[in-house]
């Protein structure tokens, strides 16, 4: 109750930061901007094929959210591995290693903005899209549930992982972004692997613990960043599913079964980066399920949030 009190709080704070901009004579520009470009870091969440795959069915349609925010401002993105201007990687955490999976060669979140820097300049014209904190909640809670850890010193770590995630924010501010979109991790307690794991309450208070500490240290930031809150997003649409035309919310959709660590969540698990159109469930309506694999959502379900994304942002900018 403590944690949904403070967010709360938190987004009435940063929402009266955009207004206080909107008083000064922001709200004329609202519905004008238009950027020339798009950049975007982050997780697999956010991975738009650096090893030629995304976290999600595999159909040659939408990516994930960042494609579909950029597609509505007629924008290109793409994995910086082919070139392109999105930095997001599968597994990545905000600064430590090894990765979700065990890989100590994932560039951190830290590390993708520091690619970017090193060669491009942020300007007041570039739409920066920002999401993490899946991949540390993943690494603190497997180890709760492994019993390698306490539960106390998992809410410490992911607490430490949503500062350190807004430290990010800042510093790409201070370099000169003004358009800044920022989502933390979603609740994965109501994830398939909280399901499957029976630890939704622990998942869904270390995803909590994350997003808190990440808006208590950004909220002086609201002219230049929007908070966009994944987690009250697909928790309307596991609660109720018929509304957003999904049937399933508590199982996965494909069947790709990755005999490494995969996303983190243990050896042996589907993997959505390995799903396609030939590793589904027999029979099934794709477009019905919310979930590709224990963590990560269909192609429908990243559309979602990116249509919801978009609009929070035509409504700020």
């Amino acid at each position: 109750m403590a944690s949904k009190l403070l967010r709360r709080a938190l987004l009435l704070a940063v929402g009266a930061s955009a207004l206080v901009l909107a008083a000064c004579g922001g709200g004329t520009v609202a519905s004008q901007f238009a950027p020339a470009r798009v950049v975007a870091f982050g997780d697999g969440m956010a991975d738009l094929g650096q090893n030629g795959k995304r976290y999600t069915i595999n159909d040659g349609s939408v990516g994930n959210w960042t494609e579909v925010i950029s597609l509505g401002y007629v924008k290109n993105i793409s994995a910086s591995a082919s070139g392109g201007l999105s930095y997001a990687t599968g597994n990545a955490r905000v600064v430590l290693k090894p990765d979700a999976a065990g890989n100590a060669a994932t560039p951190t979140v830290a590390e993708q903005i520091d690619t970017f820097l090193a060669a491009n300049t942020p300007t007041a014209t570039d739409l920066v899209l920002i999401n993490a904190g899946i991949s540390d909640v993943i690494v603190q809670g497997k180890a709760v549930i492994d019993g390698t850890q306490t539960q106390d010193a998992a809410v410490a770590a992911v607490e430490q992982a949503g500062r350190d995630l807004a430290a990010q924010v800042r510093r790409v501010v201070n370099a000169g972004a003004t358009h800044v979109v920022v989502v933390g991790a979603y609740n994965l307690g109501r994830s398939v692997w909280a399901k499957e794991t029976s630890q939704a309450d622990l998942l869904q208070t270390l995803s909590g613990r994350f997003n808190d500490q990440m808006l208590v240290t950004i909220v002086d930031l609201g002219a230049k960043v929007l908070y966009v809150d994944s987690a009250l997003y697909y928790n309307l649409v596991t609660s109720s599913p018929a509304s957003y035309s999904i049937s399933e919310v508590m199982a996965y959709a494909c069947t790709s079964v990755d005999p490494g660590p995969g996303i983190g969540t243990g050896t042996g698990q589907v993997n959505s980066n390995l799903c396609t159109t030939d590793t589904l469930l027999s029979g099934i309506d794709r477009s019905t399920y919310l979930f590709a694999d224990r963590i990560y959502p269909t192609p429908r379900g990243q559309q979602l949030f990116g249509d919801y994304a978009t609009n929070r942002i035509h409504d700020r900018w």
